[in-house]
């Protein structure tokens, strides 16, 4: 008997890629239909000001226009933009997709063009005169939290959007019995996720069914809320997601855009097309990040952290997107991170400001609860004159202490951090880089070296805590052949899912890994799905399709049972093959069993025929995997320019299903990072005019900037969910960027630099550290 080889943990290649690399691949833009009209966006050139009249006339009679909508119309279209993050006593705005009688952000939509291509839409706002009065904007959070400061929305008396508080301990006491207090402010600037494909949307509507093809990561929850904006049932809703080049959170979300698109698609009754330039995508796409934190720590002598009190300054721009409300709060929630820090209090208050709303973003408040405590262990180490990595130890959870409910809330569900953060230390050679450090110092040498450490939130989540839907869902069907179709609620934008799963139901199924298709991402395939967002691909939607193959397997058992005159549980399935217990010889193979299952002529008694199941899972708690990144940098005296010599990263993310798709997730996420710590950067000036608009004035890594990442992993399965996965998307993005940052400032030597580490702004502090010793 041929032996059928193992796939789980195998290093398979994505089966997504040769259609993806060889230009094959259908994304939004791709897709042609007769008659599409296309659309243009006037926007606003104000971060603020009061909308005095706009004059669409001209515009209305141009070559090619079909129509012109502006804020004085948009309510007879399209209901308000939905918000799903909510929080106590927040307050609320109501936002329609143009605005009305007033803009808030630059390049906020003020009206929109449709017509027969898109050169004649663009050519026709030129037509479009709008008259404004300007009003004075606000930038920054403190600015805006500042007495007398412009208010964003006139209806509330300050920026103030909400103030979440928590305390978990006894805060004060741990402050009292402190040797030291050590504190921090931090910038964790914003930045743009800038995926390649830009946004883009179809809308078209033939009889009673509505079809909107669209790069979203949440096919299913787009569905829902065009039913709630446009009062259309569910069922006459088809959102397809064909391929979609990249989202990072960002395309989680709805989008004035999209809303417009379809609202003219209905209106008009002709296919109605809008994709978005990269300019667009600046203004128009939520931000990420955008958090001024200050921390405090009651320290102990030995480097003991006996607490935490955290004020989180959230910077959600002019409005609230679908989950601008959410992430912030995730930054209180993992304010401890691996560490048995036992009492913290925390203030998170969440500012208006004239600027483009911010959003979930690879990470999404983790990555910021990361960045401020791995800064603090390091701020900690120098002014108590420890090592960092010494003190990191001395505060890192132990293995027995699992599960553990930290001060802040959250239930981590397994752990051994210790071995991790050791093999990172050790591939790294730590302690003789920090010999080696010294002596080239003295020989006028910047080198540095970064630790981080951090666990994350992922796995999302279960409904209680998520406000519902938490669930994931999936449909197993085998077909007469013994071929197996997947349709997966998960809707991945890069994950690799169709790989994954393939690899899961090959394994456990015992066929081969091309007899497994994997669809998602059509409303009208795919009977329902929560979407890809918060890493929980495989750790909930691989949660659904281990339930739907384990009851496939039943019903295959039953059959092949019946079919070999034997007791269910006598039966061995090994191979794809079941065959009685101590008589190997006397079996039936998978591909026997559903073709007997859809023949139908013999059943057992009251088994219905076919071999397919749907499931809905839904996991007990999120998932919390870690890791250790170490950074090893060089900064050039003479120009302040910084050299990533070295990067190393550990992360334990549970049961590893395909090495290949973690390495690569790990290996995107820490470019992110990194690109983060030392170039990326969203700036507005004064007047809230977005400077770095394009990709001439916004820094994004090359391969050239990149180093050669050295990984490896430690193993902690989660009770959570049957694969024991707990999710890797974000890592990479959560563990980089403070690594990269506490590299350069110890290479620099001094106690805190904000990012990004510019080159100009390096090469400034090393100039004033030589005036001073010339001094």
């Amino acid at each position: 008997m041929a032996t059928i080889p193992k796939f789980v943990g195998a290093r398979v290649r994505r089966r997504e890629d040769p259609r993806l690399i060889t230009g094959r691949a259908t994304y939004v833009d791709d897709v042609r239909l007769p008659g599409t009209l296309h659309l243009a966006f006037l926007r606003s050139p104000y971060a603020h000001a009061r909308i005095v009249r706009v004059d669409s006339s001209r515009a209305r009679t141009a070559p090619g226009v079909v129509a012109v909508v502006t804020g004085a119309e948009v309510k007879d279209l399209a209901g308000p933009l939905p918000v799903a993050s909510t929080q106590p006593g927040m307050r609320m705005v109501r936002r329609y997709p143009l605005a009305i009688d007033r803009v808030r952000h630059v390049g906020e939509p003020v009206a929109v063009v449709a017509a027969t291509s898109r050169e004649a839409a663009r050519d026709a706002l030129d037509l479009i005169t709008v008259e404004y009065e300007p009003l004075p904007a606000v930038v920054e959070v403190e600015q805006a939290l500042a007495p007398g400061a412009p208010r964003v929305h006139e209806e509330f008396p300050d920026n103030q959007a909400f103030v979440i508080t928590h305390d978990g301990g006894d805060v004060e006491r741990a402050f009292r019995e402190a040797d030291r207090v050590i504190a921090l402010r931090l910038e964790n600037q914003r930045v743009v996720p800038l995926p390649m494909e830009p946004r883009a949307v179809l809308a078209h509507r033939q009889g009673d069914l509505l079809t909107v093809w669209l790069s979203t990561q949440i096919p299913h929850g787009a569905r829902s809320y065009y039913a709630e904006i446009f009062g259309l049932p569910e069922n006459q809703i088809r959102v397809i997601a064909p391929e979609v080049g990249g989202g990072f959170g960002a395309k989680a979300d709805i989008y004035a855009e999209e809303v417009m698109t379809v609202a003219l698609a209905l209106k008009l009754g002709r296919p109605v097309k809008w994709t978005a330039d990269r300019r667009e995508e600046f203004v128009g796409m939520s931000h990420g990040r955008g958090q001024v934190d200050f921390v405090e720590a009651a320290v102990k002598n030995d480097g003991t952290v006996l607490g935490l009190r955290l004020r989180v300054l959230s910077d959600l721009g002019a409005y609230y997107q679908l989950f601008t409300a959410g992430i912030a709060p995730l930054t209180g929630l993992m304010a401890v991170g691996p560490y048995k820090i036992p009492n913290v209090h925390y203030e998170i208050v969440g500012v208006f400001t004239n600027k483009t709303p911010t959003d979930a973003y690879r990470g999404a408040g983790r990555p910021e609860a990361t960045y401020l405590l791995e800064r603090l262990m390091d701020v900690i180490a120098r002014d108590l004159g420890l090592d960092p990595a010494e003190v990191r130890r001395r505060n890192l959870l132990e293995p027995h202490q699992f599960p553990y409910t930290t001060p802040t809330g959250a239930e981590y569900d397994s752990g051994n951090y210790r071995p991790t953060l050791e093999r990172a230390l050790a591939m790294v050679n730590y302690r003789q880089f920090r010999e080696e450090q010294a002596r080239l110092r003295a020989q006028g040498r910047y080198l540095g070296l970064g630790l981080s450490f951090y666990v994350e939130i992922c796995g999302m989540g279960p409904s209680k805590d998520m406000g519902g839907g938490g669930w994931e869902a999936a449909v197993v069907n085998v077909e007469k052949s013994g071929k197996v179709t997947v349709l997966a609620g998960i809707s991945p934008h890069g994950q690799g899912q169709e790989t994954t799963f393939a690899q899961i139901v090959a394994d456990e199924l015992g066929v081969g890994l091309d007899d497994v298709v994997v669809l998602h991402g059509d409303t009208a395939r795919v009977p329902y799905g929560r979407g890809t967002y918060g890493s929980r691909g495989l750790p909930v939607g691989g949660g659904a399709l281990v339930m739907g193959i384990n009851r496939i397997k039943e019903k295959a058992r039953l059959i092949a049972a019946h079919l070999l005159e034997a007791s269910p549980e006598d039966l061995v399935f090994e191979g794809g093959r079941f065959s009685v217990k101590g008589v190997p010889n006397r079996g039936i193979s998978f591909v026997e069993v559903a073709d007997a299952a859809y023949d139908a002529r013999n059943l057992p008694p009251g088994l219905e025929p076919g071999l397919s199941a749907t499931s809905f899972f839904e996991p007990s708690n999120f998932t919390y995997p870690h890791g250790a990144h170490v950074c090893v940098v060089e900064v050039d005296p003479d120009t302040g320019r910084v050299q990533v010599l070295r990067y190393v990263a550990v992360d334990d993310c549970g049961r590893i299903i395909s090495p290949l798709l973690v390495e690569g997730q790990v290996h995107g996420g820490i470019a992110q990072g990194m690109a983060q710590a030392l170039m990326e950067e969203v700036v507005y000036d004064e007047s809230g005019q977005l400077v770095t608009g394009s990709l001439m004035d916004y820094a994004m890594p090359t391969a050239a900037d990149l180093p050669r990442f050295e990984l490896d992993h430690t193993v902690t399965p989660t009770p959570v969910n049957p694969l024991g996965a707990k999710g890797v998307g974000e890592a990479g993005t959560i563990g980089s960027t403070p690594a990269v940052a506490n590299a350069v400032i110890d290479a620099l030597g001094v106690r805190h630099v904000d990012m990004p580490m510019k080159a100009e702004k390096l090469w400034r502090i090393i100039q004033e550290q030589r005036a001073k010793r010339a001094g």
